[in-house]
């Protein structure tokens, strides 16, 4: 018999490329993707904001068609090869483990988010330490910017579009307004400059802290107790859009983030976003209700006659004044909303 071939080992990892996007995120990883060579050393792994119910399927039949690199959807355990691009799953984080393979994961929301871009970012800063190149791209409000944090303390590269250059220009410029990134510049000048970073000698990864450590630990289901949370920072009086819990502040200051123990994870503009939008849909039950109930009144009101029937009347007076003080709420909330991202 001849002799068995020995399995192929993985070709050793050690830079990778990590894409965050929302909306407008099509058409800028089209512009950013089709400036890459089908040769490009490393692997990329991209979060696009998408729904639950979609696929993913039209964005990467749209980057397959530019002959570049291979695109694909990731798949948990699958290892990283270079001139490869990695879509995260609809509904699904993606994250990059301790052993440097891709992990797909239902774990919980962040900043409403599945998949989000801050696990994945963290987990690429954890696991590739300096050899990390961040990318932050057009999207609404500020999911990235803790991730892009995290790149830049273990040493890795953040590279966010120029505001003026992007479609939906809050994520880029939420990151600009907190870090300093190493590159800000528009997506037709990212093709160029992705070639010479490539090519650096990769400085020596900084220690990880350990709230990154903790928060990438969560995101994979690892640690998920109170314990874990607790090394985060301190419980504060609100409640997780996500599943009633506590929530502990994490960070301060243009770092104000919020955690439950279970996992869910906000920015302070996702969490006032998601209290605005549970305030507009208790309105809208009470106005159903406060409806209802001077509805019911009125017709009690014509089978009674005398002291009854005007008892009667006089409530459902008084409830369509509440009906009116909660329209004029609702009102007022259609003009200041502060939920401005796409559903």
């Amino acid at each position: 018999m001849g002799k068995s071939r020995k399995a192929e080992k993985p070709e050793k990892i050690t830079q990778v490329v990590v894409i965050g996007t929302s909306a407008g995120g099509l058409d800028a990883l089209k512009e950013l993707i089709s400036q890459i060579s089908n040769d490009f050393p490393l692997p990329i792994l991209v979060v696009r904001h998408i729904s639950p119910d979609a696929t993913g399927n039209v964005v990467l039949d749209q980057l397959n068609k530019l002959n570049s690199v291979k695109c694909q959807h990731a798949q948990s355990g699958i290892n990283l090869k270079p001139g490869n691009l990695y879509l995260a799953p609809s509904d699904q984080h993606l994250l990059i483990g301790g052993d440097r393979k891709m992990l797909v994961t239902k774990g919980a929301h962040e900043n409403r988010s599945r998949p989000a871009i801050d696990p994945l970012f963290r987990s690429a800063a954890v696991a590739f330490g300096s050899g990390v190149i961040g990318i932050l791209l057009t999207g609404y409000l500020d999911d990235g910017t803790s991730g892009m944090k995290a790149i830049k303390k273990c040493g890795g590269i953040c590279i966010v579009q120029d505001p003026d250059d992007a479609e939906y220009p809050d994520m880029p410029r939420n990151a600009l307004n907190n870090i300093e990134v190493d590159y800000c510049l528009p997506i037709a000048d990212m093709g160029d400059l992705l070639t010479k970073l490539i090519q650096r000698k990769l400085q020596k990864s900084k220690p990880v802290p350990e709230n990154v450590l903790v928060e990438a630990k969560i995101a994979e289901r690892v640690l998920s107790d109170l314990s874990s949370v607790n090394e985060l920072g301190d419980q504060v009086p609100f409640n997780c859009p996500g599943c009633g819990g506590v929530l502990w502040k994490v960070g301060k200051d243009s770092d104000l983030r919020f955690r439950c123990h279970t996992g869910h994870s906000y920015t302070a503009a996702y969490l006032l976003a998601e209290q605005t939008n549970k305030i507009e849909e208790t309105l809208w039950t009470a106005l159903r209700m406060f409806e209802e109930h001077k509805n019911l009144l009125t017709e009690m009101a014509r089978g009674k006659k005398g002291v009854g029937s005007h008892t009667a009347l006089e409530r459902a007076k008084t409830s369509q004044v509440h009906i009116d003080r909660i329209k004029a709420i609702l009102k007022t909330e259609e003009n200041v909303s502060g939920d401005d991202r796409p559903k």
